[in-house]
């Protein structure tokens, strides 16, 4: 189930805020020009498939994204457990940067946590499999894997560079709750 926590950036420690409903999510981050949608597979996925059949089971939310925003690259990333570079993708994604793009995210299967910062508030988004993030550039932001990463996620490019990151070297991500925080492993189970 997805969640969004809206804390302010000097209180890491308490949410304002906390929704669990897409209309509600969709409200709040549309506030900061954040796009969250929910969307469903025009035929049903197995474990195993490919790029392309992920692809095309996606294809017209996929083929409106890329007209309405000139896309032109689309692909699958997929990051598990036990991938051998998993802590150092974490460690990366978990600093603070922005991009000259789009980064447009699709939670094909698994769980990820977007950090947005944004007009004094940092806005944790919990994305779960049927999410899609839509960030504009130049939005701050950091993503946190988690320490056991489960993620099948499609994502939209304009460029052919594909994720390119800007870091602005402040440390705020050390100060906000990570994926595996109490309030997200009690959420994870309530959820089951």
């Amino acid at each position: 189930m997805s969640e969004l926590r809206i804390y302010s950036e000097t209180n890491p420690g308490k949410a304002e805020a906390v929704f669990t409903r897409l209309e509600d999510i969709q409200t709040a981050l549309s506030e900061i020009d954040v796009a969250f949608e929910r969307w469903e597979a025009s035929k049903l996925l197995d474990q195993d498939a490919t790029q392309d059949e992920i692809i095309e089971a996606y294809r017209d939310p996929i083929d409106r994204l890329m007209k309405a925003h000139g896309f032109k690259s689309v692909d699958v990333i997929s990051l598990y457990a036990d991938h051998p570079q998993r802590a150092v993708m974490r460690d990366k994604f978990l600093h603070e940067h922005t991009h000259d793009d789009f980064e447009v995210r699709f939670f094909v299967e698994g769980e990820g946590l977007f950090n947005l910062r944004a007009k004094g508030r940092v806005y944790a988004v919990r994305c779960t499999q049927g999410d899609l993030l839509s960030v504009p550039a130049g939005t701050t932001h950091w993503f946190d894997l988690g320490p056991t990463p489960q993620l099948k996620a499609i994502r939209l490019f304009t460029t052919p560079e594909g994720w390119v990151a800007t870091f602005t070297g402040d440390r705020i991500a050390d100060r906000f709750p990570r994926l595996e925080a109490p309030h997200y492993d009690a959420f994870k189970r309530a959820a089951a």
